[in-house]
């Protein structure tokens, strides 16, 4: 059993990780105050392969494995994690619903310009009254001979307002409950689609998240992904990777809450010693290091098993829980390190706090993690996910 990076992956890494110190790093603090989406960003992420990580070379893909996302997204969430989150919904959910369940000529014209870097997409599935309880979708598609109909509306779309390509969750057939809810793409331009309320958030600020609108939105039958009643089921595929993404997301926050703690500690002088030296911070540095490392296994685990092509449903959502509460955790003490200092904006202690509450929320709650797991456990049937 190896737990080491090979020396393609340390690359990777380095390569990541220089690319977000050079061009993520000196913007960090201005995305998040202005909520500013960097666009531009994207595009050198495309060109690098990064917004295409896992997907085959045919379909512009740089044709890397789910442990290699897995440092990509550490990387980018060390520095940016607003970055690091839009990234994660680009390739997770919304190329990743097309590559699951798309025709070839979907992937040709959706996937291709997505992994390039050269569109950026968004997945709907949330809507006001539809979180953890998909069941409750109002979204409607109803056929029209040669075309789909779509109305309703989805809350909390990570790259709303941005997107190019968003895949969407609408119900098909109201009778059916979840295997009732079909998935569908709809492009920016289309008569009846466009972006709502901008959210005002808590933290990873400089990705964008909001409302999607469709009214009496007309597309093309073929823009049906996957077979009709199936965009639940798929979905719950879709989110065993994407709850991988966010569990290394959590890690790159807790890894920069680490790294900025321990400068300080250094650095830091009170009653004529490095505070680095007084056993109650030892401690915590300790407890922070030691909970990061064994949140790193579990989402490199679950990494390794994706890519073995063995089931993994379990550990991903172990992975994601874990990682998650870790990186509040250690983001908390981190404030707590820094003092007075935490607390405000100079360090950047503060926006890693603020940040990492996302994990434990998105793609799926705490809380729903915790079913994922017991039901998997239990052999249990019936339960959310």
């Amino acid at each position: 059993m190896d737990f080491n990076l090979s020396e393609e992956q340390q690359l990777l890494r380095k390569t990541v990780r220089e690319f977000a110190e050079t061009e993520l790093a000196p913007h960090s603090r201005e995305w998040d105050e202005k909520q500013e989406f960097p666009r531009d960003v994207f595009t050198k992420l495309g060109e690098l392969g990064l917004m295409g990580v896992v997907w085959p070379v045919e379909y512009g893909g740089a044709g890397m494995t789910t442990l290699d996302y897995a440092v990509v997204m550490e990387e980018l969430a060390r520095v940016d994690a607003g970055v690091a989150l839009s990234v994660a919904a680009h390739n997770s959910l919304c190329s990743g619903h097309i590559f699951l369940a798309g025709s070839e000529a979907q992937k040709r014209n959706f996937l291709t310009p997505l992994a390039r870097g050269e569109k950026i997409g968004c997945w709907g599935l949330t809507e006001s009254g539809a979180g953890s309880d998909a069941g409750g979708t109002r979204t409607t598609a109803v056929r029209d001979r040669d075309h789909w109909v779509l109305n309703g509306s989805k809350t909390f779309i990570t790259n709303g307002r941005v997107a190019d390509i968003a895949v969407a969750m609408a119900v098909t057939d109201r009778t059916k409950g979840n295997k009732g809810i079909s998935a569908f793409v709809v492009e920016r331009g289309t008569p009846g689609f466009r972006s709502g309320k901008k959210e005002d958030k808590l933290g990873v600020r400089s990705s964008d998240t909001s409302e999607l609108v469709f009214e009496d939105c007309r597309i093309p039958a073929e823009n049906l992904l996957g077979r009709e009643g199936c965009g639940f089921i798929d979905t719950l595929r879709i989110l065993d990777r994407g709850r991988i993404g966010i569990g290394a997301f959590s890690l790159g926050i807790a890894q920069a809450a680490l790294e900025a703690s321990t400068r300080y500690a250094r650095d830091r002088r009170q009653f004529g010693h490095a505070i680095a030296e007084f056993q109650a911070v030892q401690f915590k540095i300790a407890d922070m290091a030691t909970k990061l490392a064994a949140a790193r296994l579990l989402v490199h685990r679950a990494a390794a098993l994706r890519d073995a092509g063995q089931e993994h449903t379990t550990e991903s959502s172990m992975a994601k829980l874990f990682a998650s509460e870790v990186a509040v955790e250690v983001a908390m003490e981190a404030v707590q390190i820094h003092g007075g200092y935490g607390y405000i904006k100079e360090y950047p202690v503060e926006r890693y706090l603020r940040d990492s509450k996302l994990g434990t929320i998105g793609e799926g709650t705490s809380e729903v993690q915790r079913l994922v797991i017991a039901r998997e456990l239990l052999d249990l049937r019936g339960m959310v996910r």
